[in-house]
């Protein structure tokens, strides 16, 4: 297994915990939806801005700086897939990202805070690395002294788990419990369509 290794409230073109203003991470401006889009709004926008606002908007929605996304890619080179779906792939696997998927927090940020203050298990062991890559039969807990916090519980595993949002069927959410498992790995079909991943391919081969 590789090692290494957000929101709440949003439409459904940011269920993908995409911030809607420009932040600042790694020293590079990532400039969200709305710059990535300028195309479509009539704006011009040259094939290399295309490349690097497609790149910053999947930045911002794993929470992941530029060293760490590059890591990410370079791995996704080694894989027998097509590197661009290679590297959703991964970027899916971390374990802030999956913490996330299950509804166990209400954004990817809150998933990393939970997993570096070690209330997250991953097979019974507490894992304090966000991008750890899970596999298939993984499973992912809270430990029980974070589970016998009534007002943790509530406020912030409970919050987002109790609404009607589908899990994918590349993991089993059970709630009764607030653990999940993997099943199989996810597959592109899987992730956001609205990801335009062959641009950052194109972005890094230059």
């Amino acid at each position: 297994m590789a090692t290494g290794n957000t929101g709440a409230g949003v439409k459904r073109g940011n269920t993908r915990g995409v911030p809607e203003k420009k932040v600042s991470r790694g020293g590079e401006e990532t400039t969200g939806r709305e710059t990535r889009d300028a195309s479509a709004k009539g704006k011009r926008t040259s094939a290399y801005g295309k490349q690097l606002a497609e790149k910053n908007f999947v930045k911002e929605i794993y929470g992941m700086r530029e060293a760490q996304f590059r890591r990410f890619y370079k791995n996704a080179q080694r894989q027998r897939m097509g590197t661009g779906e290679a590297l959703l792939v991964l970027l899916e696997r971390r374990l802030d990202n999956v913490v996330f998927t299950l509804k166990l927090a209400t954004t990817r940020s809150q998933a990393r805070q939970m997993i570096v203050h070690r209330h997250v298990k991953v097979n019974g062991r507490i894992v304090t690395s966000p991008s750890y890559l899970l596999s298939i039969g993984d499973t992912v807990s809270f430990t029980d002294a974070t589970l016998a916090r009534e007002s943790f519980v509530a406020n912030a595993i409970d919050k987002r788990l109790n609404i009607g949002i589908k899990v994918p069927e590349w993991l089993e959410l059970r709630k009764k419990d607030r653990s999940g498992v993997v099943l199989r790995l996810p597959e592109r079909s899987d992730i956001s369509s609205d990801i335009q991943e062959y641009l950052i391919v194109e972005l890094y081969s230059k």
